[in-house]
């Protein structure tokens, strides 16, 4: 974990809500008024399209999306999602609902806890790499039973549960102090560092993508009652040990 506890925060960052503006490689939409005609619209960053259709969902105003046959036979040809979401398999937590998008717009990678094996590294490298998404969202959530497992005594579960529970350990072990009214999420949002740090330190692939400015990755907290992510952290490229400037 050494690359990459260089640049994360030392602590879970100071949470950015989904009402901050978005940082990124694009701006923001631009503002226009009938006084200024000229105004140029900005296409939103990645994380900005997340976050707007966060607020339509938990506003309870999704857009419909389209589903139609014209859209299947597009994609059938290939796609090109905007945004990796590597997140828990919990039924409750749907990212196409959840960020209120369509078919082909998110390249969604799930598994208990968000625990990181080859298979699912191998599946973040490929969407990042050959489909060239520009956004790397690991999101965490409220209540995970994952993380609630690793807490809990140890005791046998079977070998597939016993590794699971054992990757999350080391981040349930790192918020140990802190009161336990606030512990599970502490260590939920604390596992999301650690996958973070885990899929950096080992992937090649990725620490290059990110130290050369093409790809974003970013933590986040889904609250199962309220339906709104926090975004709770960012990778600092720069911070990057073999970091590579963009254009080089």
């Amino acid at each position: 974990m050494s690359r990459i506890r260089a640049c994360l925060p030392p602590s879970l960052v100071v949470a950015l809500l989904l009402s901050a503006p978005a940082a990124g490689r694009c701006s923001a939409p631009a503002s226009s008024s009938p006084a200024d005609s000229t105004a140029t619209r900005v296409a939103p960053t990645p994380l900005a399209r997340l976050q707007a259709g966060n607020r339509r969902f938990v506003a309870n105003a999704a857009t419909p999306l389209p589903v139609s046959n014209q859209r299947r036979s597009e994609l059938a040809k290939g796609q090109a999602p905007f945004a990796i979401v590597l997140t828990c398999a919990d039924s409750r937590v749907p990212p196409e609902l959840i960020f209120n998008a369509g078919l082909g717009d998110l390249f969604v990678v799930r598994a208990a806890g968000e625990v990181i094996d080859r298979s699912v590294l191998a599946s973040v490298e490929y969407a990042a790499e050959h489909l060239h998404a520009p956004l790397l969202v690991v999101m965490g959530h409220e209540a995970c039973g994952a993380v609630k497992a690793a807490m809990g005594p140890p005791a046998p579960m079977g070998p597939n549960l016993d590794y699971l529970v054992g990757a999350i350990r080391p981040a349930v072990a790192r918020v140990s102090s802190t009161p336990e009214a606030r512990r599970l999420e502490a260590a939920i949002k604390a596992n999301v560092e650690q996958v973070i740090g885990d899929a950096i330190d080992r992937s090649d692939v990725l620490s290059h993508l990110i130290g050369s400015g093409k790809l974003k990755v970013v933590g986040a907290y889904y609250e199962l009652a309220s339906g709104r992510v926090v975004i709770s952290q960012a990778v600092d490229a720069a911070a990057l040990p073999h970091a590579t400037a963009v254009g080089h």
